[in-house]
């Protein structure tokens, strides 16, 4: 029973995240649970755990819905980024060993298209997160680049002459920077990686149409 769980909570965050299932979605557990061909009570637990990671909002007799991406969110998940993806990369480049920074390598060619430039991406970033070593930080960095995800597709899907070219050379100046353990270089390169994303991604999603509320201020 536990895997069907894990399974249908993985499917269906899977699907919001790929927005399979768009932001702004309704969803109702009878629906889901033909969906995906399970009873209602593994979609209930599921829908429960993504209403936790704010993925699902509950609608008091209405049943579910995405919960839709805002502009506060987004900026709020980016920003937290920024605070902990240099930790992780600081942290691999003090204390991972010389092979764990070498396998990096594979992330420094890209070829494919837009989702192929997702998921290598999402790599890349995992990979970073987990070379810190440090487990409690890898787990809060992977689970930040996971909710991400929707970001990214929401932009690149708006986005003009999107250039995967740029942002992998970015990710091999990186890697170069880590592979010799020059610790301010690498500080820069991502933070700069970083703030770039936040400067494509909150303009593409400003224009689109899945933008709900402001944080008030």
């Amino acid at each position: 029973m536990m895997l069907l769980r894990e399974n249908i909570y993985d499917r269906l965050r899977s699907d919001i995240l790929a927005c399979r299932l768009a932001p702004g979605d309704e969803m109702r557990e009878q629906d889901l649970a033909e969906r995906y061909e399970v009873s209602r009570q593994p979609v209930r637990d599921a829908l429960l755990r993504l209403q936790r990671e704010h993925l699902v909002t509950v609608q008091p007799r209405q049943g579910y819905r995405v919960t839709p991406i805002s502009l506060s969110d987004a900026r709020d998940l980016l920003r937290f980024r920024l605070a902990l993806e240099p930790a992780c990369v600081a942290e691999a480049i003090e204390s991972a060993p010389d092979s764990v920074l070498k396998s990096l390598d594979e992330f420094r060619r890209f070829s494919g298209n837009h989702e192929d430039f997702i998921a290598y991406n999402r790599g890349f970033h995992t990979a970073l997160a987990h070379a810190s070593g440090n487990r409690r930080m890898a787990t809060a960095l992977c689970d930040l680049i996971g909710q991400a995800d929707r970001l990214v597709r929401v932009s690149i899907s708006n986005l003009k002459g999107h250039d995967p070219a740029k942002l992998v050379a970015e990710h091999v100046a990186l890697i170069n920077a880590m592979q010799q353990r020059e610790t301010r270089t690498a500080a820069r390169i991502i933070k700069a990686h970083i703030g770039a994303t936040e400067k494509r991604v909150l303009p593409a999603l400003k224009r689109n149409a899945v933008i709900v509320e402001e944080r008030s201020s």
